[in-house]
């Protein structure tokens, strides 16, 4: 895997107080939102990281038995906390009525990954997922998607027994990608857009040099031994991961 070419400066520690505040503001929105609702929030967790120039920060729920995220990236420890509120309020609500599309292009602040000092330079692969890949439908894999924040999700499509993405992206904010080329979906509910095209056949090292070349957010390719779905992604805080279907 490419090596980064040099260290990531230092960045300065969280003041003692800013994941007590970003918990409180996070759990008052929770509330706020369960109620508005009707729904049952719980196993409410909020994650903050300290980068050079930036925090790092993630909130993980259940929504009445369903996992959602907000995943971001802020100046300071407070705007963290008010955009993990903000983002939670509104993954509450979507989540507890009826499925409708995003907006694209997407009216809620980027989450920005790979925008800090140290991001453009980092082409290493700092951590590998290999979970057991959910059979669904490309429509429960864009519920997903929305629900977890996710700019890419990787799922295995059970008409073509192949694996596939589903990602943000223009004209109607939702592709649809499969390792092997096939027809469209049967009458989806979501507005799809189908990638012709098969996933490129990479070494994690090719699939690397290829994303971090083009500077971009995320990258779909396969196995050349397997032909498996594997996804290369930007981190916030500018480094690689890789995610593959466990064997």
């Amino acid at each position: 895997m490419p090596a980064s070419p040099s260290a990531s400066p230092a960045a300065p520690p969280l003041p003692g107080d800013a994941l007590a505040l970003a918990r409180a503001r996070v759990a008052a929105a929770a509330a706020a939102a369960a109620r508005d609702a009707s729904a049952l929030v719980e196993a409410v967790r909020v994650r903050l990281t300290a980068a050079p120039g930036r925090v790092l920060a993630q909130v993980n729920a259940e929504v009445d038995g369903r996992r959602v995220r907000v995943q971001l990236a802020a100046r300071t420890a407070g705007e963290a906390a008010e955009r993990l509120a903000d983002g939670l309020r509104r993954r509450v609500r979507a989540v507890s009525a009826s499925w409708r599309p995003r907006p694209w292009p997407s009216a809620e602040p980027a989450a920005e990954p790979g925008t800090g000092p140290a991001a453009a330079r980092s082409g290493r692969i700092v951590r590998v997922k290999s979970p057991a890949l959910v059979w669904c439908s490309p429509d429960a894999a864009v519920r997903t998607l929305d629900a977890m924040d996710y700019d890419i999700h990787l799922f295995t499509d059970p008409a073509t027994e192949t694996d596939a993405v589903v990602h943000r992206i223009g004209p109607t904010g939702y592709r649809l990608a499969r390792t092997l080329p096939a027809g469209p979906p049967h009458r989806p509910a979501t507005p799809l857009t189908l990638s012709p095209l098969p996933a490129p056949p990479l070494t994690d090292r090719q699939a690397a040099a290829r994303l971090t070349t083009a500077d971009l957010p995320y990258l779909f390719f396969a196995d050349p031994a397997t032909r498996r779905g594997r996804v290369l992604y930007r981190r916030l805080d500018g480094h690689l991961a890789l995610l593959t279907g466990a064997p």
